[in-house]
């Protein structure tokens, strides 16, 4: 038997009796059963092409199954939270880093929940709440949703203006063009397509990992920053609010909804769960990379300057270090764009689960008309907001929006998880004890972070002041 045999056996047969012909003593031809060479009796050669087969198949498998999980994980770094980052690197410099790594893991049991429940059920969150919980809680569910989701939308749109803006683009122009790309995008007819290019734009927003190697950092303080500690000097209350405002771009209500909508569109099925979880994993960790590196270039190049938006941070990076500004400038268009389009859908895909539309970015034109006209309203009017705003109310609702969407999230992660604990509807794939623990911890913290943030805001000379 040579390589070329064994490889055969070892793939297709795997140890399995094969029937061969053999003769007998009498001369007779006879069907005899021959069990093949096992595996671990294969050449080293033979075994590592099997081991290479192997990898490949699950590779190109994932690669169809990816895009979900890497899209909302990139996505969920989008003008606000870049904002949020470079106004944290500024004030705190690498002192944080810590959070923002511990947040990445949080960020990814929360979306792996979303995938499960979207594979196993093939409804979208808003539907699935409609449906596990009645109509009260599911129109408060969708309120909660459009009202957070319209005023993230809003902050895209403040990204997006400011960062073209540095180039000498006019608002105007930016959330017409933005309007009509992502109209376009969307009217294509296809989620494929719409996944596809979307995933570029993922690519564009690991641009401030080259720029936070360009300026040169003391790596032994970055790495610093990855031990635990809570800088204060700024004041407690200001410390907790961005705490809560780097929760509220990390994981956000509008995030359960698009996952679990993207997974039922692109038609994940149950055994396609391992690779949406590797989507997810993936995903969580390029959105913390992100995070960390934007910190490290403002912490390096703006620690103490007063810097309340991306924008003024990307033409103070200028006067610093052009080409870092500029790439920092570039990205917060990407991360404005891509929120954008992310955001939009998830309020989209929603409205037309509950009202019964085809939502589906495979659908039509022509049978989609309602989910079209909804996505094209929310687009125009948060647009039109940033156009007739001024600069100080714009730049309030930046920060603003992360803390209101992590004061909502509690809500949204309790529907989650009793979802994910209705054994009639999930089946093997409900959550065991250790997640249920994991989950409601995550929604104890969150809750015990949001009544600090308030008793900071109420009696600011109690624990320390507000900055």
């Amino acid at each position: 038997m040579n390589a070329g045999d064994e490889i055969k056996q070892g793939i297709n047969g795997q140890g399995s009796s094969v029937p061969t012909t053999v003769k007998t003593s009498n001369g007779f031809l006879a069907e005899s059963t021959k069990k093949p060479t096992s595996k671990s009796s294969l050449s080293f050669g033979a075994r590592l092409y099997y081991r290479y087969r192997k990898l490949w198949k699950t590779l190109k498998i994932y690669l169809i199954m990816a895009g979900p999980g890497i899209i909302v994980m990139v996505a969920d770094n989008d003008a606000g939270g870049i904002t949020t980052y470079t106004v944290t690197g500024s004030t705190y410099g690498y002192n944080l880093i810590w959070f923002l790594i511990l947040l990445g893991p949080v960020a990814y049991f929360v979306q792996e929940m979303t995938v499960r429940l979207g594979a196993v059920t093939k409804r979208g969150h808003a539907e699935a709440i409609f449906d596990a919980f009645g109509a009260f809680w599911g129109w408060f569910s969708l309120g909660d949703l459009a009202l957070t989701d319209w005023l993230t939308l809003i902050t895209e749109f403040i990204g997006m203006t400011a960062a073209l803006s540095i180039f000498g683009i006019p608002p105007l122009i930016t959330v017409v063009l933005v309007c009509v790309f992502m109209m376009a995008l969307v009217l294509n007819g296809k989620y494929w397509t719409w996944e596809k290019i979307v995933l570029v734009f993922c690519v564009l927003n690991l641009i401030y990992i080259p720029a936070a190697i360009m300026v040169h950092p003391d790596w032994n303080q970055v790495l610093g920053g990855v031990i635990p500690n809570l800088p204060a000097s700024q004041g407690l209350g200001a410390l907790v609010f961005l705490l809560m405002a780097n929760i509220g771009t990390t994981i956000a209500p509008w995030m359960l909804f698009f996952q679990q909508s993207s997974v039922v569109d692109k038609g994940m099925k149950p055994k396609d769960i391992p690779f949406g979880k590797m989507d997810t994993a993936l995903g969580a960790v390029l959105t913390v990379l992100v995070a960390v590196f934007l910190i490290v270039v403002t912490g390096t190049l703006l620690l103490g300057q007063p810097v309340n938006s991306a924008a003024e941070a990307a033409v103070a990076l200028q006067k610093e270090n052009n080409l870092v500004g500029t790439m920092v400038a570039i990205g917060l268009f990407d991360a404005g764009l891509l929120g954008a389009i992310c955001i939009s859908l998830a309020s989209s895909w929603a409205i037309g689960e509950v009202f019964g539309w085809a939502h589906s970015l495979n659908s039509s034109r022509r049978a989609a008309r309602g989910f079209h006209l909804f996505y094209f309203v929310m687009l125009v009017s948060a647009g039109a907001m940033v156009l007739i705003s001024s600069q100080h109310v714009l730049v309030t609702v930046t920060l603003f929006v992360q803390v209101i969407a992590v004061t909502l999230l509690p809500a949204a992660l309790v529907f989650l998880l009793l979802l994910l604990n209705n054994e009639e509807l999930m089946g093997k794939y409900k959550n065991n004890r250790r997640q249920n623990i994991i989950g409601f911890s995550i929604v104890g913290a969150i809750i015990m972070l949001s009544l600090l943030y308030a008793i900071t805001a109420m009696f600011p000379g109690l624990l320390g002041g507000v900055g």
